[in-house]
């Protein structure tokens, strides 16, 4: 298997584990600040939530593995790490609370 193809194969891969993550602090911040009624009323929100970003960062994963990676993959691997934790950030930082800061 090529460098090239790599990407492929750890797209998905990088994407579900950025989004599985950011899903989790996520639910962990609204929990912390009582957002919503209960953790099934903030399941759907979190799905999609998850799975946008799971899209965003499989994307970035695999521009990066599948073009960087040709010449270098160690710096592919370290750009997608930085990239998806810098997704998470904003992610979780835009989404923590919905109707402003109450906690």
């Amino acid at each position: 298997m090529t460098r090239g193809q790599w990407g492929c194969v750890a797209a998905p891969a990088g994407g579900l584990a950025t989004g599985v993550l950011g899903s989790v602090l996520l639910a962990a911040a609204w929990r912390a600040c009582d957002v919503g009624v209960n953790g099934a009323a903030n399941g759907l929100a979190l799905i999609f939530y998850g799975a946008l970003l799971a899209i965003v960062s499989a994307a970035w994963w695999g521009v990066l593995i599948g073009y960087v990676g040709r010449w270098n993959l160690a710096v592919a691997l370290l750009g997608g790490t930085v990239g998806a934790a810098v997704m998470v950030w904003i992610f979780v930082a835009l989404l923590h609370v919905p109707n402003g800061y109450r906690c």
